[in-house]
Order: structure tokens, then sequence, then C-alpha cells
């Protein structure tokens, strides 16, 4: 038997490794990626800085502090500053619930998590237009009591939960799924109550993940266009977030304002973007629900 098996490997062809390639593939993979990733990304990047400082640093200063664009730069980050830890608390019970427990309807419950990835935000803003709008039965009651939702920072605000809502439940789920509960588990049989055991177990094991979904988080709250779009009736000044009122300037074909405005925006992502990868390199797995 092992002649036959030594017989049957000298006569097979010889193994390849399916990721070796020869050296002339490489460098044209490499090349493809690179110059694929300056047109598409580092190109447009560019031209954004370049064209908010096409007039000058004065020029550039002036577009920001310009009382609309200032009003909507206070906007955006009062919706992010609220949105993001609603949907902290939010995506860390479901994520809890679904990672800790068995129960009936986690599939759903994870459906409705995944919801928002789905459809198109201007869909997620039309339903808000529905159950808060002058022909609804919720809108007209909460404006008997002076509660304005459309057309006002509440309906901001809800807009851009719902939009954001995935991002800190889906990068804690298979996280807090590959860590299991063992840890839950040893902690209550010593005594400890359970929100002894979130506070000292849990949320040590998952601090990273967590923050890595709330920088994601407030990534996408700061640049939601869509479902904001619908809700917030563009009323300059008022609520206009940062996204809208690059879309008003652009229109107007005040371009160095336009760019401004956007060259801001790309700076806290850049920002965001540049933490993103410190926790993957420093923290790995830990900090990005178990993927690399």
């Amino acid at each position: 038997m092992p002649d036959q098996l030594r017989s049957s490997s000298a006569t097979s062809p010889a193994f390849r490794d399916p990721a070796s390639e020869g050296l002339l593939a490489k460098v044209l993979l490499i090349l493809l990626g690179l110059a694929f990733l300056g047109f598409f990304l580092v190109l447009p990047l560019v031209s954004v800085f370049v064209e908010a400082f096409r007039n000058g640093f004065g020029d550039y200063y002036e577009a920001l502090i310009e009382p609309d664009a200032a009003a909507a730069i206070r906007l955006t980050l009062l919706v992010a500053a609220i949105a993001v830890p609603l949907n902290l608390v939010f995506g860390l019970a479901a994520s809890w619930a679904i990672a800790k427990f068995e129960f009936k309807g986690k599939s759903f419950l994870i459906t409705l998590i995944d919801l928002p990835f789905s459809i198109s935000p201007v869909i997620s803003g039309l339903v808000y237009v529905l159950l808060f709008g002058a022909n609804s039965a919720l809108g007209p009651f909460l404006k008997s009591y002076g509660v304005e939702i459309l057309f006002a920072v509440p309906g901001i605000v809800l807009a851009t939960v719902f939009v954001t809502f995935p991002f800190v439940a889906r990068e804690l789920i298979p996280l807090m799924q590959d860590q299991g509960t063992g840890d839950e588990e040893a902690a209550l049989s010593l005594g400890a109550s359970g929100w002894q055991t979130f506070w000292y177990v849990t949320l040590p094991n998952i601090k990273w993940g967590l923050l890595y979904g709330v920088l994601l988080c407030n990534a996408r709250a700061m640049g939601e266009f869509g479902a904001v779009s619908v809700v917030s009736g563009r009323i300059r000044g008022l609520t206009n977030t940062m996204p809208l009122h690059v879309e008003i300037l652009y229109n107007e074909y005040n371009m160095v304002a336009a760019f401004a405005v956007a060259s801001l925006l790309a700076f806290l992502a850049l920002v965001t973007l540049a933490l993103k990868t410190f926790l993957e390199l420093r923290f790995g797995a830990g900090a990005t629900g178990g993927r690399h």
C-alpha cells in the first residue's frame, strides 16, 4: 500500500499553492489595485481639498463661519451627539440579547437590525413622513402639544438613528458570540449580580469592538443625506445639515463654499478612518468583531 501511494504521488502533477503567482502577475495586480484606488478614491478626495483652498485660506475660513454654514455644522454635530449614544445603548442591548440568550424570534430580531442596510435611506425618510406628516394620526396630535417632528431636529434625529442603528449591533454580535457565555456564568456563580456581570465582565471584553462600532456609526450619522433630506425640509440655517448645505451651495454654483464644507466632512471621515485603522492594528480581531 505505501508503494502504491508513492507511485501515485510520483505520477500526479506537483501541488501548486493557489496563492503563489509569478512576479509579473503580482506586479500587475498591485498596479491595477493602486490605479483603481487612486482614480476612484484618492483623486476625488484630493480634488475636494484643492477646490476648497483654491482662493486661499481666507475664503475657506469665511465659507465655514458663514451663518448658514455654521448652523449646518452645529446641527450635524448635534444630531450625531444624540443619535450615536442612542444607537450605542440600543445596539449594545440588542447584541447582548442576541449573543447571550436563546429566545423565540431571535432570527427575526437580527433581520430587523439589518433592515436599514437593505432599504434606501430615502424610503426611511418617507416612513417618518407617513408616520408624522400632516395627514397622519400622530403628526397633528403631537403638533397640538407643540411637538414638531418633521422639518425639525427631532425628525432629523429619528431618521439618522434609523439609518445608523445596525453599525454598533453588527460589530458586537459576532464578537459576543465568539466570546460565548463562560465568563458571565462564572461571574454569576461567584455571586455577582446581573449588572455587576455586565459592567465588570461583559463590557471590558467588548470595549474595543464597541468603540469601533461607535466610530462607524458616527461617521455615517454625520454624512447621512438621503433620509435627512426627506424629513428636514432643507430650511437654510435651521434644518440643513452639512451634506444638505453642500448640495445647496453646489446648486448655487458657489463652488468654493461647497467644497469648503465638503472638505470638513472629508476631514472628519479621515479622522474616523485613522481611528478605525488604529484600533484594527492595535487590538486586531478584538476591535472588529472577529474580522480582520
